[in-house]
C-alpha cells in the first residue's frame, strides 16, 4: 500500500473534499445536512477556517486526497474562542484502516498548536465507531440529547463529547 501522507489544506482539494462530504450527506447519517454543499460553498467554509488559521488536515495517499479534519470555533461568540469542534470525513474506500485514528491525533496536535484548549465532538450517538474513536483519545461523554434530528425519516440521538487540549 502507497504510503499515507498528512499536509495542510490547499484550495485544489475542495473538489475531493466535496465529494467525500456529498457521500456522507447522501448515504449515512454522521452529518446532519440534508443536501450536499456545491464546491463554492466547501470552498467558502474553508476559506473562513484557513483565515481564522484553524488546522485543517489532509490525507492523500499516491496524490488522492483519502480523508480530511479540521477544527474549528465551536460556537460564533467570543468567548468559546478556545474552545473547538472536530470533524472527521474518510472516502469510503478508506474506512476501517485506521486513518480515522491518524487523522484525529493529528488535529489534536495542531489544535494544541493553535491555542485552543478544549475539544468538541457533536456525534450521531448511532456512530459507535466515531464514540469509540474519541474515546480512545480521552474524550468523554458530557450529553446525550434525544431525537435531535430528522434524516432518512428517522428520528436520531446526538451524543457530545469533549477532551481538553
Amino acid at each position: 500500500m502507497p504510503e499515507l501522507t498528512l499536509r495542510s489544506f490547499a484550495w485544489g482539494d475542495v473538489p475531493a473534499i466535496t465529494a467525500i462530504y456529498k457521500h456522507y450527506v447522501d448515504h449515512s447519517t454522521a452529518t446532519f445536512d440534508l443536501d450536499a454543499p456545491g464546491p463554492t460553498d466547501i470552498a467558502e467554509k474553508f476559506g473562513h477556517m484557513l483565515e481564522d488559521g484553524h488546522p485543517v488536515v489532509i490525507a492523500e495517499r499516491a496524490g488522492a486526497l483519502i480523508g480530511y479534519a479540521y477544527a474549528s470555533t465551536y460556537r460564533p461568540r467570543p468567548a468559546y474562542r478556545f474552545t473547538c469542534e472536530d470533524s472527521i470525513y474518510l472516502h469510503p474506500d478508506a474506512i476501517g484502516q485506521g486513518l480515522g485514528r491518524t487523522l484525529l491525533a493529528e488535529l489534536i496536535a495542531r489544535s494544541q498548536s493553535f491555542g485552543f484548549k478544549q475539544m468538541i465532538a457533536v456525534i450521531t450517538a448511532e456512530s459507535a465507531a466515531s464514540v469509540a474513536l474519541h474515546e480512545k483519545f480521552g474524550f468523554v461523554t458530557v450529553g446525550h440529547h434525544a431525537a435531535l434530528g430528522l434524516k432518512f425519516d428517522r428520528w436520531l440521538d446526538v451524543v457530545h463529547m469533549q477532551r481538553a487540549l
